[in-house]
């Protein structure tokens, strides 16, 4: 394509073609600081390009593609290239990524062990990853968790973090401003402001930790705790994997033996200041 770079995040080796600059120049800004390694096969491809040719200029539409692709998706403007590069990455390692058994959550780490964060959308689990790893934790991801069938340990995905809505301000708050990438202003996602991770997480991206806590947050409602049984953890964890079925029996096992062994807990919490006392009150009690 007219327009290409290669962006390495934990395991994944992207290769991105474009058929604008502007996405491209986007994505080295935000991934500038990430090892590079052009000699290295890709392990996935995202393609954003325009499906006629005059849609390069005339009201430019920018399609995902690549390995793995969405049929009938509906394109983004020009304006949103940045996302619909973000979109197609996730897109890539969602559907064809086999190596790792993942988990749609946020994960943090402390003292080579990790604590993942699952839940829908607005359950505020990638802002609470966001705070704790502008604190003494280390950022592994906010989109994907990656574990390891044969051993179960974590490995990290810290692609940039998708601040979203009122999570940009509250994060925008605390970090130098040139770690934030543009403002997507009223993307069918809301408001979206990229944030990179602080140097030493993207450092540290290959280095694995072992599952210590697993917590299922929701935002709204008063600051609570309890605990969840391995079976209703198995259950929502298949619905949060998108390649369990695929892994077959090694997925099975891993998924069984993290339950296991990992203390899951639901928090519900009314503000980024309540939910992370609550997180750093279980990981102390994990610790004991």
């Amino acid at each position: 394509m007219r327009h290409s770079t290669r962006i390495a995040v934990g395991p994944v080796q992207f290769r991105i073609g474009s058929d604008w600059a502007e996405p491209i120049a986007a994505l080295e800004h935000l991934y500038a600081g990430y090892p590079q390694d052009d000699a290295r096969p890709a392990d996935a491809t995202v393609r954003l390009f325009a499906a006629r040719p005059w849609r390069r200029w005339l009201r430019p539409s920018v399609h995902i593609g690549g390995d793995f692709v969405v049929p009938d998706a509906l394109p983004l403007p020009l304006s949103m290239g940045l996302l619909a590069a973000e979109m197609g990455m996730n897109l890539q390692v969602a559907l064809g990524w086999r190596r790792h058994m993942l988990l749609h959550a946020s994960a943090v780490a402390k003292d080579g062990r990790a604590l993942f964060m699952s839940g829908e959308s607005g359950s505020g689990k990638s802002t609470l990853a966001a705070l704790l790893g502008e604190r003494d934790w280390r950022l592994m991801g906010d989109e994907f968790t990656l574990i390891d069938p044969a051993g179960g340990d974590a490995f990290a995905f810290p692609r940039a973090v998708s601040l979203k809505n009122e999570a940009i301000a509250e994060v925008a708050a605390q970090v130098d401003p040139a770690r934030l990438g543009p403002l997507l202003a009223a993307t069918p996602k809301g408001d979206i402001r990229h944030l990179i991770p602080r140097a030493d997480a993207i450092a540290a991206m290959h280095e694995p930790a072992r599952p210590a806590l697993l917590l299922f947050p929701r935002f709204g409602g008063e600051a609570s705790v309890e605990p969840m049984g391995e079976g209703e953890a198995f259950v929502r964890l298949t619905e949060a994997s998108t390649n369990y079925v695929a892994l077959g029996e090694a997925g099975f096992a891993a998924l069984t033996r993290l339950v296991r062994e990992t203390p899951a807990f639901a928090i519900s919490y009314p503000d980024s200041a309540a939910g992370i006392a609550l997180v750093e009150q279980l990981w102390a009690e994990a610790a004991k």
